[in-house]
């Protein structure tokens, strides 16, 4: 199933996208958010099939006004270096094991909203992600538990100020302004999507292709960052994996022909087979 995480009149729905159009789980008694759905496990998600399948009303038109892709404050996680030719246009090798960090939960952003650029730092850049939706409580989980554990997927934008993020080996601080981790607003279930085909994972900045690269790039599969992952921490229903970005970011150009994203820019992000995320810049 496809899910997508919106907004009518000002309150957070969910809705399946189906060939008809875009059908309101909430309006027909189910929980107006993913992590509604992620609680009633398997016997919800048969629930909400039987209703698509039979024949249940759709929206005039697609919604254009969007919700976090989960509520609460979930557990942000991201891979750095995760993609062969990212490693390699940065100058890095491929890492041994995934290399992780993480955002602060108040960096979750909603598809389609303006995040604001502090006027303190100025080498803003994109990372067009794939994004892991945790489906069930996992620690210390095995590569084939990982594969039970995890929901679906999603796209993300994990912005970086990179002149604040390489002031130490730790990289928060160029990660974790308010509002740098747009995500959303499209949910594709595991079954419906596999992370290990050839999939576009795109950026576009300001209608120019920025990057261009497959999810067969990826160093670490899906199911190996959630293994990994799982080992230092406890990953909980509706937290988010970022899993890396592939080449073409601003920051693996070379020095002197470096043009920062700014004020005013639009940048787009795009997985094959999930969808759009869009994200002015104020």
């Amino acid at each position: 199933m496809k899910f997508i995480t919106y907004k009518q009149n000002g309150a957070p729905r969910l809705g399946a996208v189906t060939e008809r159009g875009v059908a309101d789980l909430t309006a027909l008694g189910f929980p107006a958010d993913l992590n509604g759905v992620l609680a009633g496990g398997e016997e919800l998600l048969a629930k909400i099939k039987d209703a698509l399948a039979s024949g249940c009303p759709v929206l005039e038109r697609e919604p254009d006004t969007f919700a976090n892709v989960v509520s609460g404050r979930p557990k942000l996680v991201c891979v750095g270096l995760n993609y062969k030719s990212h490693a390699e246009e940065t100058g890095g090798t491929a890492p041994e094991r995934p290399v992780l960090f993480s955002k602060f939960s108040d960096c979750l952003h909603p598809a389609g909203e303006p995040v604001e650029l502090p006027a303190w730092q100025r080498c803003y850049d994109y990372e067009a992600e794939l994004v892991i939706v945790i489906g069930k409580p996992c620690y210390h989980v095995t590569r084939d538990e990982a594969k039970e554990v995890i929901f679906g997927y999603t796209l993300g934008n994990d912005l970086s100020a990179r002149d604040c993020q390489f002031l130490s080996n730790q990289w928060l601080t160029g990660k974790s302004f308010p509002g740098f981790a747009p995500t959303g607003p499209y949910i594709v279930t595991r079954d419906e999507f596999d992370p290990t085909q050839r999939h576009a994972v795109q950026s576009v900045l300001n209608g120019t292709l920025c990057q261009n690269g497959t999810t067969d790039d990826m160093i670490f599969s899906c199911d190996e960052i959630v293994e990994n992952a799982s080992r230092y921490f406890a990953l909980e229903p509706g937290d988010l994996i970022y899993t890396g970005t592939p080449a073409g970011v601003i920051l693996g150009h070379p020095k002197g022909h470096r043009v920062w994203m700014k004020k005013g820019d639009t940048v787009t992000v795009r997985i094959e087979g999930i969808g759009s995320l869009t994200t002015p810049l104020i």
